[in-house]
């Protein structure tokens, strides 16, 4: 089967499975209407609520929007082990490299593409409420943040995808990712902020910091995107080495 067919097939598989859509949806859902609707109800003063970085205030769902592309990623990996899926899937498409490639690919393009717009309408969508504090794209760090934003996602849903080929289970990845991004990374930050800097989700959102100090922001999103490629490879070796 050529590449350009294989990619397809990935597409409409995300396409035609609802629990997929609605966590790619979710992904946009949590990031911008979060921001938005806190914005809203709290008006000039959400430009406070993260202390002294309103940039980083103004992506304040981008916790809740990790969690979301988590969530897709996962299941665009793990909904192949359910039922035979994998062997149907590695019948089509026996190169095992390519059929990864693929998988990892669609879900990156996917929740880049979503992720970019999501950061832009969360920034744009969240400042229209905020008055004389908004902060606009001119401002140091706005457009950096948004594309950002949107690469960090993108990077969290593919370690997700990564984690899931290796466990083959998205509950056993979900179970972990989740309380490690909400409680762990912060806990660690608390004890040893020097090392929180080089954990993926906190290492990827100095992006959307104005003033991230440490290692600075594209540093911080190569850091992620290094743990994304070390989960890809793992994921790559599991698929290729395991019955399926």
């Amino acid at each position: 089967m050529p590449t350009t067919a294989v990619l397809h097939s990935e597409w409409l598989k995300i396409r035609t499975m609802r629990s997929l859509a609605a966590a790619l949806i979710a992904v946009f859902a949590a990031t911008a209407g979060i921001t938005i609707l806190v914005n809203a109800l709290t008006g000039a003063d959400a430009a406070g609520r993260t202390g002294d970085d309103p940039l980083f205030a103004a992506f304040f769902g981008l916790i809740f929007g990790q969690i979301a592309a988590n969530a897709f990623g996962t299941p665009a990996v793990s909904s192949e082990y359910a039922n035979g899926a994998l062997r149907i899937s590695l019948a089509a498409v026996p190169d095992r490299t390519r059929f990864h490639a693929a998988e990892a690919a669609v879900v990156g393009a996917l929740t880049l593409l979503v992720g970019v717009a999501t950061g832009f309408v969360t920034f744009l969508g969240g400042q229209a409420f905020l008055g004389e504090r908004a902060l606009g794209l001119g401002d140091p760090g706005a457009v950096r943040a948004c594309v950002g934003s949107g690469t960090y996602l993108a990077l969290m849903a593919l370690f997700a995808a990564g984690l899931t080929a290796v466990l083959r289970s998205g509950t056993a990845v979900l179970s972990v990712l989740v309380p490690f991004v909400l409680i762990v990374s912060f806990v660690v930050g608390d004890v040893a902020a020097g090392v929180a800097e080089y954990l993926p989700d906190q290492a990827g959102q100095l992006v959307v910091r104005q003033d991230s100090g440490g290692i600075g922001p594209w540093t911080g999103l190569v850091v992620t995107a290094a743990w994304a490629a070390a989960a890809l490879p793992a994921g790559w070796s599991a698929v290729r080495r395991r019955d399926a």
